[in-house]
């Protein structure tokens, strides 16, 4: 039997991207409560003193029982919109990076894109602490690729609602918050390759304890976040810096060329490691949110970067290395132009 010939020679009319990509604005949303180390190690049997030498944290915040992960979100990305310079109707699409919306479906993001007006493309990522990484990635290559103009990231967690308060292991180190960042067109690179990976054979090591299925069949309560913490932070320590530093590699640029390292936030011992493998010049700034805002995930970095650009630390305009890495075990690095 012959092969029917094609009905038609037309092409497919390519899509009209943009050169380049850059990050316009950041927003960032704290929550008010603020949650001290006191409050914490009763229930595990701890102390400040341990809490603080093991990794760094000094106190969290933790969002009202009523603030969800999209109402963060919104606060988030009014400031961003703000500092981009854009209103809503601008953005194209959305895309929410999180671990912790308590909901299978309908993802955060269309929601989050209603309160704007927004009816473009808008889903959920699910890539933990490296989510907001992943999804700077993925915004850049909408924009280049034509698929939208402006693109709206945020990386938000409401980890309280996750956390079990008397797992000596996890505890102390979680908190909530949102960040947003507003991806659209450049004229100069401003967003470098993506480094990025994963690493399934160790996704017991940071995980739901139990699937939602297993919680429905059983008497298991409700399904906490668990961590292996010294696998993750062996992982950490000798696996991150070399992706970092293929970043950098990636992007051309070197460690002494930076004008800031925003890291995400898990561990102060893991920051300090990473510094002295990727031998950062001593004046470079760093990002040791940590100390205020525990880990808050998907949102740590994008929360870091705004902060620093706030407060004076780093300019507009600053040539960062960011990194997110997290359960799965999943990473992601870029370098870029902060706005």
């Amino acid at each position: 039997m012959s092969t029917p010939a094609p009905k038609g020679t037309g092409s497919i009319t390519p899509a009209d991207g943009a050169t380049y990509a850059r990050i316009m604005g950041v927003g960032g949303y704290r929550p008010e409560r603020v949650v001290m180390n006191s409050e914490i190690i009763e229930a595990i049997d701890s102390s400040d003193e341990w809490i603080q030498e093991r990794s760094g944290i000094k106190s969290r915040r933790f969002a009202a029982k009523d603030e969800s992960v999209v109402d963060m979100s919104e606060h988030a990305t009014r400031e961003a919109l703000t500092a981009a310079g854009l209103e809503a109707s601008d953005v194209d699409a959305v895309v929410v990076a999180t671990v912790t919306h308590p909901y299978q479906t309908p993802a955060a993001a269309p929601i989050l894109a209603d309160r704007f007006g927004i009816r473009g493309a808008a889903f959920d990522i699910s890539a933990a602490c490296a989510g907001y990484c992943h999804a700077i990635s993925l915004a850049s290559d909408m924009v280049r690729g034509g698929s939208a103009r402006h693109v709206l990231v945020v990386g938000v967690e409401k980890l309280s609602d996750f956390t079990d308060p008397t797992d000596r292991g996890s505890a102390f180190i979680f908190g909530d918050g949102a960040g947003a960042a507003i991806v659209g067109p450049s004229d100069t690179p401003a967003i470098g390759p993506t480094v990025w990976g994963s690493d399934g054979s160790q996704w017991k090591t940071i995980s739901q304890r139990d699937s939602w299925t297993e919680v429905r069949d059983g008497d298991l309560g409700w399904p906490a976040i668990g961590m292996a913490g010294q696998s993750v932070f062996r992982w950490a320590v000798w696996g991150m810096a070399p992706v970092a530093q293929k970043a950098l590699d990636a992007a051309g640029v070197r460690a002494e060329d930076l004008d800031a390292f925003i890291p995400h936030q898990a561990n102060m011992r893991i920051i300090d490691a990473m510094i002295k493998q990727l031998k950062l010049p001593a004046d470079i700034p760093v990002a040791r949110d940590i100390a205020e805002t525990a880990n808050t995930s998907a949102a740590s970095i994008p929360l870091a970067t705004e902060r620093m650009l706030r407060e004076g630390e780093i300019p507009h305009g600053a040539l960062a290395l960011q990194i997110g890495f997290g359960a799965g075990l999943v990473y992601a690095a870029q370098v870029v132009v902060l706005p």
